[in-house]
This record gives structure tokens, C-alpha cells and sequence, in this order.
């Protein structure tokens, strides 16, 4: 009965969720003017996602990462501002808000971590002649 209530408590307060998650999100302070927007369209464009974080401040870059491949959305992308506080600005206004069909979040944007290079071992032919082929199994010649 106690969680019954509580759980009543919880989405018919004096706030609604929605607002206190985003209130819970934006309680990080920016250091620097780089934001994260991550839960776009598929559909949003470079043009169309500027657009969107335009009326905050002056834009330095304002990019949607797409796929190399098929050249598509990946549904997230950065804006950087001149200030901080123009970029602390466009948070607190775009924070949760709709854009296109699809509700958006605005973070700081992280600084991006080194990745080592990944190992890739010989490829060329071993002391018997043949080339090993990890995925398939041998390749050459097969004598049977």
C-alpha cells in the first residue's frame, strides 16, 4: 500500500516527471560552450538542427553525426557556441523540448577520449605458405 502511494506521489505531484528528470539533467554546470543533443530525427538536417539553436547565441559549429556508410543520422549531434553562456542559454531553453517529431536532450558535451589504434597482427603468409584468414578460416591452396 505504502509504494502504491508513493508511486501516486511520484507522477501526480507538484511537478510533472518529465520536467523534474530534466531539471535533474541540467543541474551539471558547463565548462565549457560544446553541448551534446542526443534523441534527434532521423530526418533532421545540419541546416535544420542550426536552425533550431540559432535564436540562443552565436554559433561556431553545429554538426548532426551521421553514419560514413549510408550517409544517415545517428540521432545525435554537437553545437558550439561562442560563450558559455549562450551555450548554457540553448540548454536550459531546448532541454526536453520537442524538435521535429522527437523530444531532445541537451548535455555538456564530454572531451573525447584517446582510443589507442586497434592491434591488427600480420596478415602476410606464415612459414607454411598459407594466409590466415580469421573470419573464413585458411585460405590457399588446399591439397586434399
Amino acid at each position: 500500500m505504502a509504494f502504491i502511494s508513493r508511486a501516486r506521489r511520484a507522477f501526480t505531484g507538484p511537478f510533472p516527471p518529465c520536467s523534474y528528470l530534466a531539471s535533474i539533467r541540467l543541474s551539471s554546470t558547463l565548462t565549457s560552450p560544446k553541448l551534446f543533443i542526443s534523441g534527434l530525427s532521423r530526418e533532421t538536417t545540419d541546416e535544420q538542427f542550426q536552425e533550431a539553436f540559432y535564436p540562443f547565441g552565436r554559433i561556431v559549429e553545429a554538426k548532426v553525426v551521421r553514419d560514413r556508410a549510408t550517409r544517415r543520422s545517428k540521432g545525435f549531434g554537437f553545437v558550439t557556441y561562442t560563450s558559455i553562456e549562450e551555450a548554457e542559454k540553448a540548454r536550459e531553453e531546448m532541454n526536453a523540448k520537442f524538435l521535429h517529431g522527437w523530444v531532445i536532450f541537451v548535455d555538456p558535451a564530454k572531451p573525447r577520449e584517446y582510443r589507442p589504434p586497434p592491434h591488427r597482427p600480420e596478415s602476410g603468409p606464415s612459414e607454411t605458405g598459407f594466409r590466415t584468414n580469421k573470419t573464413v578460416g585458411w585460405c590457399g591452396y588446399n591439397s586434399t
